[in-house]
C-alpha cells in the first residue's frame, strides 16, 4: 500500500515543468547537430574534410570550383614566373602549336623550292609561314574534337581560331629567321647541316612564344589553344 503513493510522487517530480529550459550550450549544439544529421551517411573523415575546405569552395558535378581564386602576383615579381604547373601547361600548349606550324612550314617550303623556285625566297618563306599557321589550326581542331574535350567540329574550329596569333607569328618568325641565317632558307634533305639547322630553328620556334604563353596563362588563365 505504501509503494503506490511513492511511485506517484516520483512520476510527478520527474515530469518537466513548463518553466524548465534547455541550457544555452546544449541548445546551440542541437542547432548545429542538424548539419550532421543530413550527412549521417558520410564518414567522419569526409565530414572533417568538408569542414576543412575554405568557404570560397563548392562542389559542382564532382569537381571543386573556386568562387574567388587568389590573384596571381605581379609580373614584376619573381613569384609570378616560378609557378611550375603553369610552365608545364604552357610548354604542352606551345609544343602542340609547334608541331602543326613546323610540319606546314617546312613542307610548304620544300614543295615550293622544288617545283616553284622562280617565286623567290621571300615569297616562299611568306607562303610557308601561312601554311604553318594553317596546319597548326587544323591540328588543333582535330585534337580538340578527338581528345577528351570532345568538342563538335564547329566548336573545335572556333576554339582553334581563338589561339594567340602573337604566339604563332612569333614561332614562325623565329623558325624562319634562324633557318634563313643558317641555311639561306634552302631545304636540302640529304644534307646533315640542314637537319642541324632544323633542330636549332625548331628550338627557337619553341622558345620564342613560350614566355608569352606562360604570361597569358598565369595572368589571365588563357592558354594559346
Amino acid at each position: 500500500m505504501n509503494r503506490l503513493p511513492r511511485l506517484l510522487t516520483i512520476q510527478h517530480v520527474s515530469r518537466p515543468s513548463s518553466s524548465w529550459r534547455i541550457p544555452s550550450h546544449l541548445y546551440s549544439f542541437s542547432q548545429t547537430s542538424g548539419a550532421y544529421a543530413c550527412n549521417s551517411t558520410s564518414s567522419p573523415k569526409s565530414r572533417a574534410k568538408s569542414q576543412s575546405r575554405p568557404c570560397h569552395e563548392h562542389e559542382v558535378g564532382g569537381t571543386t570550383k573556386l568562387h574567388n581564386p587568389a590573384e596571381p602576383p605581379s609580373p614584376f615579381q619573381l613569384a609570378f614566373w616560378t609557378h611550375r604547373p603553369s610552365w608545364k601547361r604552357a610548354g604542352v600548349n606551345t609544343f602542340r602549336c609547334l608541331v602543326g606550324c613546323t610540319v606546314g612550314d617546312f613542307s610548304a617550303m620544300w614543295i615550293l623550292q622544288s617545283y616553284f623556285p622562280e617565286l623567290g625566297m621571300l615569297t616562299i618563306m611568306g607562303v610557308s609561314m601561312a601554311s604553318g599557321i594553317s596546319t597548326s589550326l587544323i591540328l588543333e581542331t582535330v585534337l580538340l574534337h578527338l581528345s577528351k574535350d570532345r568538342l563538335p567540329w564547329p566548336m573545335a574550329f572556333k576554339t582553334a581560331l581563338g589561339m594567340s596569333l602573337v604566339s604563332m607569328l612569333a614561332m614562325e618568325g623565329a623558325e624562319n629567321v634562324v633557318d634563313y641565317h643558317l641555311t639561306g632558307g634552302l631545304v636540302v634533305l640529304n644534307d646533315p647541316k640542314f637537319w642541324m639547322a632544323a633542330v636549332l630553328s625548331v628550338g627557337a620556334g619553341f622558345a620564342a612564344p613560350l614566355p608569352w604563353n606562360y604570361f597569358r596563362l598565369r595572368r589571365w588563365s588563357r592558354a594559346c589553344h
